[in-house]
């Protein structure tokens, strides 16, 4: 960006210099101009300041209960007048309950859906020149006031002159020139800021503002927006239990979203959700099973799923709106995030160790062996006796601790998945208060596994399954058990793939595996025998497992498998 280029602003709008966030041109920016800088940095530390002395004041005077709900709607009000910046900052802590006090908490939900809209002509003049024609030429119908206002824009309810009925995103003026300055500001106290905290948290701060402001820069593009929901829409076609809203693109420009009206009930709203005779239980698992699918099958994923984006429709379908916080995950790190959870379930906190240097939550030169023991206190407690009493929250209160006293870091890309999972957990909670959010995903990612359909998927399955050399019938075991606790998990088909991966040339490791643990000490184990065919035994008949191991294990003798695999079935 050139120094001399002309302002963001021109004659009272806004022009798009920077589409993109791009935090070295920014910095050139606004080098010359440092009295813009000046005035936001007084304006913003002269509110906190004010903030600050008041909470203080009330230690000093002992009146900190007595004026705690005063000071967290002062926080609201606070963040609400210095912008769409610390509104979006103040939306993301209000879904961190490990971080933020439940009556700060309380307050800040409400920047969520409870803003103050802008004046109707702005918006209406950004329609107009926009799409480039009157509003009473693009919709036949629009509402006289805005719906519902949110930090980067408002909605109006309309219809288009073709009849259907359509939810119209107008966004704020000025908006680009007002998050570029305050992201340059943030950019700034954190470089100031990292070498005086623990290096496992300044160590990426700034790119955590980056990734920030990455996010933010995308959401305030309608036409990325649009594309994002498209995508998404395309990744859950098929999926009852998903709505996602048409697009309109004839009326969408990078300012203005068009999108199909989706009448729903908000999440939090449990009492008009059993009114409407909805089932609870089943939004949370359609929630949750979404969520996986977006994290590990898709790697495509809503990173801002607060309850103003997720609503019930009166068919009991999950639907999601707002599609601008968007991320996209490699397919190494799904692969690695699905074996991470297997390794939880398993108690393997070596291999978990190492799945997170693949993560990045810590580097590759990393002696993982003191953490080892670390990892399996925090998480051994968390999970406590059994898998049900999961809970992800507790998992990052645990963990927390752990990060001061090891080198772990949090690479920006799982501040997005973090909070994405806390929120949606929050969500489920406040649905069902007994809800544990591993009985759903437990299953969904060992049927994942159980059912890989590319070579690093079974990979994964088999680095999982092999320990040290021996073939783990405990964890195969486990992971059946536990698939099998999904309804939608049928044994028939991924038996069957598992056979046919047996067979094949990429089989081959595991055909040997399995024969040393059939066949260990030169001995074929009636035991082992059994527990194979305990597996199967509800689902294949007796002659299909006499047939893979005929055609199988001819390393063995024929006459042997034939004399004691019906000895096993009979037994089991």
């Amino acid at each position: 960006m050139n120094p001399h280029q002309t302002d963001f602003y021109i004659e009272g709008q806004e022009k798009n210099i920077l589409i993109k966030y791009d935090p070295q041109a920014i910095a050139e920016y606004y080098r010359y101009r440092p009295w813009l800088v000046f005035w936001r940095g007084i304006k913003i530390i002269w509110f906190f300041g004010i903030f600050f002395f008041h909470l203080q004041w009330d230690k000093w005077t002992k009146q900190v209960e007595k004026n705690k709900l005063r000071r967290a709607t002062e926080l609201r009000q606070l963040l609400t007048k210095l912008g769409p910046t610390f509104i979006k900052v103040g939306q993301a802590l209000s879904t961190r309950p490990d971080l933020i006090r439940k009556d700060f908490l309380n307050e800040l939900i409400k920047l969520q859906d409870q803003l103050p809209p802008f004046d109707n002509r702005t918006a209406f003049t950004i329609i107009e020149s926009e799409l480039g024609y009157g509003v009473r030429e693009a919709y036949r119908e629009i509402s006289d006031n805005p719906i519902a206002a949110a930090s980067l824009g408002q909605v109006y309810r309309a219809v288009l002159h073709s009849g259907e009925e359509v939810a119209v995103k107008v966004q704020r003026p000025n908006l680009r020139p007002i998050l570029a300055l305050d992201l340059y500001l943030m950019r700034c106290m954190a470089a100031w800021l990292a070498p005086w905290l623990p290096l496992n948290l300044g160590h990426d701060l700034t790119l955590i503002v980056d990734e920030f402001g990455i996010k933010l820069f995308e959401e305030i593009d309608y036409l990325n927006e649009a594309r994002n929901a498209e995508k998404f829409a395309t990744n859950f076609q098929g999926d009852l239990d998903v709505k996602v809203p048409l697009i309109y693109w004839r009326y969408t420009s990078q300012r203005v979203l068009t999108l199909e009206w989706i009448d729903g009930i908000k999440l939090t709203d449990l009492a008009t959700i059993e009114a409407a005779g909805l089932d609870a239980d089943q939004l949370i698992k359609i929630g949750v099973t979404s969520g996986l699918r977006q994290l590990l099958e898709f790697g495509f994923f809503h990173a801002d799923p607060h309850p103003g984006n997720l609503f019930a429709t009166p068919d009991g379908k999950m639907a999601f709106i707002d599609f601008g916080m968007m991320d996209q995950l490699e397919e190494e790190t799904k692969e690695t995030l699905a074996s991470a959870v297997v390794q939880l379930i398993n108690r393997d906190y070596q291999a978990l160790a190492r799945d997170f240097v693949q993560l990045g939550f810590l580097t590759p030169n990393t002696d993982i062996n003191p953490i080892i023991p670390a990892l399996e206190q925090v998480l051994g407690n968390a999970m406590g006796e059994s898998v049900v009493n999961f809970n992800f929250k507790t998992i990052t209160d645990e963990f927390s601790e752990l990060m001061y006293d090891y080198p772990f870091r949090v690479p920006a890309k799982f501040a997005l998945i973090i909070r994405s999972l806390i929120t949606q957990e929050g969500l489920a909670l406040s649905l069902n208060p007994n809800f544990k959010i591993v009985e759903v995903s437990y299953p969904y990612v060992s049927r994942r596994l159980l059912t890989g359909e590319s070579p690093q998927l079974r990979k994964r399955l088999l680095e999982v399954l092999i320990k040290d050399g021996k073939f783990q019938w405990e964890r195969l075991e486990n992971m059946i058990a536990i698939a099998r606790a999904d309804d939608a998990f049928d044994l028939l088909p991924t038996a069957q793939l598992g056979l046919q991966y047996l067979l094949s040339d990429e089989g081959k490791y595991l055909r040997r595996q399995l024969l040393l643990a059939l066949t260990e000490d030169e001995r074929l184990h009636t035991e082992e025998v059994q527990r194979l065919w305990g597996l199967v035994k509800d689902e294949l008949k007796p002659q299909k497992i006499f047939d893979f191991a005929f055609s199988n294990f001819r390393e063995i003798s024929l006459e042997r498998v034939a004399a004691i695999i019906p000895t096993a079935i009979s037994s089991s």
